[in-house]
């Protein structure tokens, strides 16, 4: 995985929706809505993964989706994506977002214990909220790297390799992109 890349990549996107939309990216604001995103990214993965909805006899995770286009010479053609993996990612886009806040531009992740997704979900959200919480760089940068680490655990307790982590993640980055060109 190549987090510098992936850094440097979100670096962009973030310095270009920063001038486009005049934020200020050192306001409480800026972070708070940051912080916000990332919760509900996580959440939107979680309802994604559905093995929390007891209630449900669907409790097996979206991972396909097979929609048809129209409007090329040869007619329809199939698009096949993985909802869970591109929610996965959604939440990755703002957990570098969260790095590049408190000055990172590289991380070495550890490997970290694993287990089922529910746990991974709510602790999740628990190292994000102790991230808020720190006080200084130092402790920031902590709290930082055991959320990344963990936040690698949960793409894998989901079944997601590194390989596939990354190659969503840019594949993302585009699209966002041009939702910026097309004044999302």
């Amino acid at each position: 995985m190549n987090i510098p890349l992936m850094f440097e990549t979100q670096e962009s996107l973030r310095s270009r929706i920063i001038q486009e939309h005049n934020l200020d990216p050192n306001s409480k604001e800026f972070s708070d809505n940051l912080t916000l995103a990332f919760y509900v990214e996580v959440g939107e993965c979680a309802n994604e993964w559905r093995g929390f909805k007891q209630w449900s006899k669907k409790r097996t995770p979206v991972t396909k989706k097979v929609e048809f286009a129209f409007g090329n010479p040869g007619g329809a053609f199939e698009i096949v994506t993985n909802p869970l993996l591109e929610e996965y990612v959604d939440g990755f886009h703002f957990l570098l977002e969260k790095g590049l806040e408190i000055g990172l531009s590289t991380f070495e992740p550890t490997i970290v214990k694993v287990n089922n997704p529910g746990t991974m979900f709510r602790e999740t959200y628990t190292l994000i909220a102790q991230l808020e919480k720190a006080k200084n760089y130092h402790i920031k940068s902590f709290y930082y790297g055991v959320l990344f680490n963990h936040y690698l655990a949960l793409g894998k307790s989901l079944g997601f390799t590194t390989k596939e982590i990354e190659s969503a993640y840019f594949e993302k980055n585009k699209v966002n992109f041009q939702r910026q060109e097309d004044g999302y």
